[in-house]
């Protein structure tokens, strides 16, 4: 259950990312939609947490998997930069949450 409320937070973060993009850009009404989808974010993010998810383990996939969800999403919807460099930077967020998964099973 704490993986589905976990991967329903980052959904919902990556959404409300990249409908501050679009409202930034001049469509004031998506203010709305990042203000609702950042609520449910942390809504589903408590209920990780409830459900017994350690905070290390979930706000560190939130925060790599969110990363790299907004950064390809980015590309494909506002043709922004993703260099070799960024990439290899998404490599290294990925495996240090890894890491951070397995320090924390032993």
């Amino acid at each position: 259950m704490g993986w589905s409320l976990l991967g329903g937070a980052i959904l919902a973060e990556v959404i409300g990312t990249l409908s501050l993009r679009v409202a930034a850009g001049g469509r004031r009404p998506w203010y709305l939609l990042v203000a609702v989808a950042y609520l449910l974010a942390f809504a589903l993010l408590s209920g990780t947490l409830a459900a017994g998810m350690p905070l290390g383990v979930a706000y560190g996939m939130w925060a790599a998997v969110g990363i790299v969800l907004t950064a390809l999403a980015s590309r494909v919807l506002f043709r922004e930069a993703l260099t070799p460099v960024m990439l290899a930077g998404m490599g290294m967020i990925a495996v240090g949450v890894l890491l951070i998964e397995l320090g924390g099973a032993g």
